[in-house]
Protein backbone atom coordinates (compact mmCIF):
# COMPACT_ATOMS: atom_id res chain seq x y z
CA UNK A 1 0.00 0.00 0.00
CA UNK A 2 1.92 3.32 -0.41
CA UNK A 3 1.58 6.27 0.96
CA UNK A 4 -0.63 8.45 -0.57
CA UNK A 5 -3.57 5.63 -0.21
CA UNK A 6 -3.14 4.87 3.21
CA UNK A 7 -3.62 8.33 4.09
CA UNK A 8 -6.63 8.58 2.05
CA UNK A 9 -8.37 5.73 3.33
CA UNK A 10 -7.01 7.46 6.93
CA UNK A 11 -7.82 10.71 6.53
CA UNK A 12 -11.41 10.41 8.61
CA UNK A 13 -9.29 9.15 11.65
CA UNK A 14 -6.56 11.23 11.25
CA UNK A 15 -4.88 14.74 10.25
CA UNK A 16 -3.99 14.73 6.57
CA UNK A 17 -1.18 16.86 7.71
CA UNK A 18 0.35 14.83 10.63
CA UNK A 19 0.29 11.72 8.49
CA UNK A 20 2.28 13.39 5.97
CA UNK A 21 4.41 14.94 8.24
CA UNK A 22 4.93 11.15 9.58
CA UNK A 23 4.93 9.47 6.45
CA UNK A 24 7.52 12.01 5.13
CA UNK A 25 5.53 12.85 1.92
CA UNK A 26 4.12 16.30 0.23
CA UNK A 27 0.66 17.65 1.09
CA UNK A 28 0.05 18.99 -2.42
CA UNK A 29 1.74 15.50 -3.64
CA UNK A 30 -0.90 13.42 -2.15
CA UNK A 31 -3.31 16.40 -3.36
CA UNK A 32 -2.17 15.70 -6.72
CA UNK A 33 -2.76 11.84 -6.06
CA UNK A 34 -6.13 12.13 -5.03
CA UNK A 35 -7.52 14.73 -7.27
CA UNK A 36 -9.78 18.53 -6.14
CA UNK A 37 -12.27 16.62 -4.91
CA UNK A 38 -10.16 16.47 -1.39
CA UNK A 39 -8.39 19.87 -1.51
CA UNK A 40 -8.62 21.82 0.92
CA UNK A 41 -11.99 24.44 0.69
CA UNK A 42 -9.37 26.78 0.96
CA UNK A 43 -8.41 26.69 -2.74
CA UNK A 44 -11.46 26.79 -4.04
CA UNK A 45 -11.84 30.38 -4.32
CA UNK A 46 -8.19 30.63 -5.84
CA UNK A 47 -9.18 27.79 -8.33
CA UNK A 48 -11.89 29.97 -9.70
CA UNK A 49 -9.96 32.52 -10.12
CA UNK A 50 -7.36 30.71 -12.22
CA UNK A 51 -10.13 29.12 -14.28
CA UNK A 52 -11.29 32.78 -15.28
CA UNK A 53 -8.05 34.35 -15.69
CA UNK A 54 -7.37 31.19 -18.33
CA UNK A 55 -10.25 31.37 -19.59
CA UNK A 56 -9.91 35.08 -20.43
CA UNK A 57 -6.60 34.24 -22.06
CA UNK A 58 -8.54 32.28 -24.22
CA UNK A 59 -6.86 29.45 -22.98
CA UNK A 60 -3.13 30.40 -23.85
CA UNK A 61 -1.80 31.57 -20.24
CA UNK A 62 0.42 29.41 -18.79
CA UNK A 63 1.73 29.41 -15.09
CA UNK A 64 4.03 32.49 -15.16
CA UNK A 65 1.06 34.89 -16.62
CA UNK A 66 -1.87 33.42 -14.88
CA UNK A 67 0.33 34.14 -11.40
CA UNK A 68 1.15 37.59 -12.33
CA UNK A 69 -2.80 38.32 -13.38
CA UNK A 70 -3.31 36.77 -9.93
CA UNK A 71 -1.11 39.66 -8.52
CA UNK A 72 -2.51 42.34 -10.42
CA UNK A 73 -5.76 41.20 -8.32
CA UNK A 74 -3.81 41.69 -5.58
CA UNK A 75 -3.13 37.85 -4.70
CA UNK A 76 0.06 37.16 -3.99
CA UNK A 77 0.09 33.25 -4.22
CA UNK A 78 3.27 31.02 -4.83
CA UNK A 79 4.27 29.28 -8.16
CA UNK A 80 4.32 25.88 -7.02
CA UNK A 81 0.74 26.24 -5.44
CA UNK A 82 -0.44 27.65 -8.97
CA UNK A 83 1.19 25.05 -10.55
CA UNK A 84 -0.04 22.62 -8.80
CA UNK A 85 -3.70 24.06 -9.13
CA UNK A 86 -3.88 24.59 -13.10
CA UNK A 87 -2.53 20.84 -13.22
CA UNK A 88 -5.29 19.24 -11.37
CA UNK A 89 -7.54 21.78 -13.35
CA UNK A 90 -6.17 20.29 -16.67
CA UNK A 91 -5.54 24.24 -17.31
CA UNK A 92 -1.97 24.88 -19.48
CA UNK A 93 -0.49 27.20 -21.80
CA UNK A 94 -0.10 27.08 -25.50
CA UNK A 95 3.41 25.63 -25.94
CA UNK A 96 5.25 27.18 -28.36
CA UNK A 97 6.29 26.74 -31.72
CA UNK A 98 9.01 27.95 -34.51
CA UNK A 99 6.88 29.65 -37.66
CA UNK A 100 9.69 30.37 -39.73
CA UNK A 101 8.14 30.96 -43.37
CA UNK A 102 10.23 33.74 -45.43
CA UNK A 103 7.83 36.62 -46.74
CA UNK A 104 10.28 39.01 -47.89
CA UNK A 105 10.07 39.40 -51.42
CA UNK A 106 12.80 42.28 -52.60
CA UNK A 107 12.83 44.54 -55.41
CA UNK A 108 16.50 44.98 -56.74
CA UNK A 109 15.72 48.09 -58.46
CA UNK A 110 13.89 50.24 -55.23
CA UNK A 111 15.44 52.50 -53.33
CA UNK A 112 16.52 51.48 -49.50
CA UNK A 113 16.13 53.41 -46.63
CA UNK A 114 18.72 53.01 -44.02
CA UNK A 115 18.21 51.15 -40.70
CA UNK A 116 17.40 54.12 -38.60
CA UNK A 117 15.83 52.24 -36.16
CA UNK A 118 18.80 49.94 -35.86
CA UNK A 119 17.31 47.40 -33.26
CA UNK A 120 16.20 50.21 -30.85
CA UNK A 121 13.26 48.30 -29.60
CA UNK A 122 11.62 51.09 -27.38
CA UNK A 123 9.95 54.29 -27.52
CA UNK A 124 9.20 56.92 -25.17
CA UNK A 125 5.97 57.79 -25.70
CA UNK A 126 3.37 56.30 -28.22
CA UNK A 127 3.01 56.94 -31.97
CA UNK A 128 6.78 57.91 -32.40
CA UNK A 129 8.01 54.55 -33.71
CA UNK A 130 6.02 51.94 -35.87
CA UNK A 131 7.20 48.83 -36.99
CA UNK A 132 5.42 47.09 -39.67
CA UNK A 133 5.54 43.25 -41.75
CA UNK A 134 3.67 40.78 -43.41
CA UNK A 135 3.14 36.98 -42.60
CA UNK A 136 1.57 33.91 -43.85
CA UNK A 137 -1.68 32.76 -42.70
CA UNK A 138 -3.13 29.13 -43.84
CA UNK A 139 -6.24 28.63 -44.33
CA UNK A 140 -8.33 25.62 -45.86
CA UNK A 141 -8.50 27.55 -49.28
CA UNK A 142 -4.98 28.20 -49.53
CA UNK A 143 -2.52 30.84 -48.15
CA UNK A 144 -3.60 34.56 -47.33
CA UNK A 145 -1.46 37.20 -45.64
CA UNK A 146 -1.28 38.94 -42.55
CA UNK A 147 0.03 42.64 -42.30
CA UNK A 148 0.38 44.70 -38.99
CA UNK A 149 1.46 48.18 -37.56
CA UNK A 150 2.58 47.63 -34.32
CA UNK A 151 3.25 50.61 -32.11
CA UNK A 152 6.78 50.48 -30.21
CA UNK A 153 5.82 52.00 -27.41
CA UNK A 154 3.08 49.97 -26.15
CA UNK A 155 3.25 47.34 -28.75
CA UNK A 156 0.09 47.90 -29.58
CA UNK A 157 -1.38 46.43 -33.35
CA UNK A 158 -2.18 49.98 -34.65
CA UNK A 159 -3.21 48.85 -38.28
CA UNK A 160 -3.55 45.97 -40.00
CA UNK A 161 -5.11 43.87 -43.02
CA UNK A 162 -5.66 40.72 -44.30
CA UNK A 163 -5.92 39.27 -48.09
CA UNK A 164 -5.64 36.77 -50.29
CA UNK A 165 -2.40 38.25 -52.13
CA UNK A 166 0.85 39.86 -50.71
CA UNK A 167 0.76 42.89 -52.86
CA UNK A 168 1.82 46.72 -51.81
CA UNK A 169 -2.16 47.55 -51.42
CA UNK A 170 -2.26 45.00 -48.12
CA UNK A 171 0.73 46.79 -46.90
CA UNK A 172 -1.16 50.15 -47.57
CA UNK A 173 -4.35 49.12 -46.06
CA UNK A 174 -2.99 48.36 -42.39
CA UNK A 175 -0.69 51.73 -43.13
CA UNK A 176 -3.94 54.06 -44.08
CA UNK A 177 -5.59 51.84 -41.17
CA UNK A 178 -3.19 52.91 -38.62
CA UNK A 179 -2.71 56.09 -39.85
CA UNK A 180 -6.63 57.38 -39.92
CA UNK A 181 -6.62 56.20 -36.37
CA UNK A 182 -3.68 57.30 -34.48
CA UNK A 183 -3.12 60.74 -36.86
CA UNK A 184 0.73 60.79 -35.30
CA UNK A 185 2.75 64.04 -36.27
CA UNK A 186 5.32 64.70 -38.27
CA UNK A 187 8.60 62.94 -37.88
CA UNK A 188 7.00 59.31 -37.16
CA UNK A 189 10.14 56.78 -37.24
CA UNK A 190 8.81 54.02 -39.69
CA UNK A 191 10.59 50.62 -39.64
CA UNK A 192 9.81 47.65 -42.17
CA UNK A 193 12.01 44.99 -44.72
CA UNK A 194 13.35 45.77 -47.70
CA UNK A 195 10.59 43.72 -49.22
CA UNK A 196 9.21 44.97 -52.25
CA UNK A 197 5.82 46.09 -50.79
CA UNK A 198 7.46 48.83 -48.52
CA UNK A 199 9.77 49.97 -51.01
CA UNK A 200 7.18 50.30 -53.43
CA UNK A 201 6.17 54.07 -54.79
CA UNK A 202 3.10 53.69 -53.53
CA UNK A 203 4.01 53.00 -49.90
CA UNK A 204 6.83 55.01 -49.68
CA UNK A 205 4.57 58.23 -50.92
CA UNK A 206 2.07 57.66 -48.22
CA UNK A 207 4.78 57.72 -45.87
CA UNK A 208 5.90 61.07 -47.50
CA UNK A 209 2.22 62.29 -47.23
CA UNK A 210 2.52 61.93 -43.42
CA UNK A 211 6.09 63.62 -42.92
CA UNK A 212 6.87 59.47 -41.69
CA UNK A 213 10.28 58.60 -41.48
CA UNK A 214 11.42 55.40 -43.22
CA UNK A 215 13.81 52.55 -41.65
CA UNK A 216 14.37 49.48 -43.18
CA UNK A 217 16.05 46.24 -41.74
CA UNK A 218 19.86 45.27 -43.63
CA UNK A 219 19.45 42.48 -46.18
CA UNK A 220 18.29 39.27 -44.91
CA UNK A 221 18.09 39.48 -41.15
CA UNK A 222 15.10 39.62 -40.23
CA UNK A 223 15.78 40.17 -36.20
CA UNK A 224 16.32 43.82 -37.24
CA UNK A 225 12.30 43.38 -37.02
CA UNK A 226 12.23 41.45 -34.25
CA UNK A 227 8.77 43.25 -32.75
CA UNK A 228 7.46 42.24 -35.60
CA UNK A 229 8.70 38.73 -35.95
CA UNK A 230 7.78 38.40 -31.96
CA UNK A 231 3.74 39.29 -32.55
CA UNK A 232 3.55 36.92 -35.21
CA UNK A 233 4.94 34.08 -33.04
CA UNK A 234 2.76 34.75 -30.57
CA UNK A 235 -0.20 34.99 -33.12
CA UNK A 236 0.31 31.63 -34.87
CA UNK A 237 1.04 30.41 -30.86
CA UNK A 238 -2.16 31.12 -29.81
CA UNK A 239 -4.44 31.32 -32.56
CA UNK A 240 -3.73 29.60 -36.02
CA UNK A 241 -2.06 26.25 -34.15
CA UNK A 242 -5.36 26.00 -32.69
CA UNK A 243 -7.70 26.27 -35.70
CA UNK A 244 -7.51 26.50 -39.29
CA UNK A 245 -9.13 29.21 -40.58
CA UNK A 246 -11.76 28.35 -43.58
CA UNK A 247 -11.01 31.03 -45.91
CA UNK A 248 -9.63 34.64 -45.97
CA UNK A 249 -13.11 35.81 -44.91
CA UNK A 250 -12.45 33.58 -41.83
CA UNK A 251 -8.96 34.43 -41.50
CA UNK A 252 -9.52 38.58 -40.97
CA UNK A 253 -12.70 38.10 -38.69
CA UNK A 254 -10.66 35.96 -35.87
CA UNK A 255 -7.32 38.54 -37.07
CA UNK A 256 -9.74 41.42 -35.91
CA UNK A 257 -11.46 39.72 -32.78
CA UNK A 258 -7.49 38.66 -31.64
CA UNK A 259 -6.53 41.91 -31.73
CA UNK A 260 -9.55 44.39 -30.81
CA UNK A 261 -10.91 41.71 -28.08
CA UNK A 262 -7.49 39.80 -26.96
CA UNK A 263 -4.47 40.77 -27.95
CA UNK A 264 -4.82 44.98 -27.38
CA UNK A 265 -6.68 45.16 -24.39
CA UNK A 266 -5.81 41.88 -22.25
CA UNK A 267 -3.19 40.09 -22.98
CA UNK A 268 -0.05 40.82 -20.70
CA UNK A 269 3.05 42.00 -22.41
CA UNK A 270 6.30 41.17 -20.69
CA UNK A 271 8.34 44.73 -22.41
CA UNK A 272 5.18 46.47 -20.70
CA UNK A 273 5.53 45.13 -17.42
CA UNK A 274 3.14 42.27 -17.80
CA UNK A 275 0.41 44.88 -18.98
CA UNK A 276 -1.40 44.80 -21.60
CA UNK A 277 -0.91 47.27 -24.62
CA UNK A 278 -3.97 49.59 -23.74
CA UNK A 279 -3.29 49.55 -20.10
CA UNK A 280 0.20 50.36 -21.13
CA UNK A 281 -1.04 53.94 -23.36
CA UNK A 282 -3.77 54.46 -20.31
CA UNK A 283 -1.02 54.56 -17.92
CA UNK A 284 0.78 57.06 -20.13
CA UNK A 285 -1.74 59.26 -20.80
CA UNK A 286 -2.57 59.26 -16.75
CA UNK A 287 1.30 60.34 -16.42
CA UNK A 288 1.32 62.70 -19.09
CA UNK A 289 -1.85 64.28 -18.46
Amino acid sequence: MTAYRFIEQEKANHSIRLMCRVLRVSRSGFYDWSGREDCPSADLPLRTRIRAIHAESRGTYGTPRVNRQLRRQGLTVNRKRVVRLMRQEGLAGVPKRRFRVQTTQADPAARKAANLLNRQFTADAPDTTWVADITYLRTVQGWSYLAVVIDLYSRKIVGWAVENQMEASLCIKALRRALAVRQPRPGLLHHSDRGSQYTSLAYQALLDEHQAVASMSRRGNCWDNAVAESFFGTFKQEMQSRQPFRSVAHARAEVGNYIHQFYNPVRLHSANGHRSPVQTEEMFRALNS
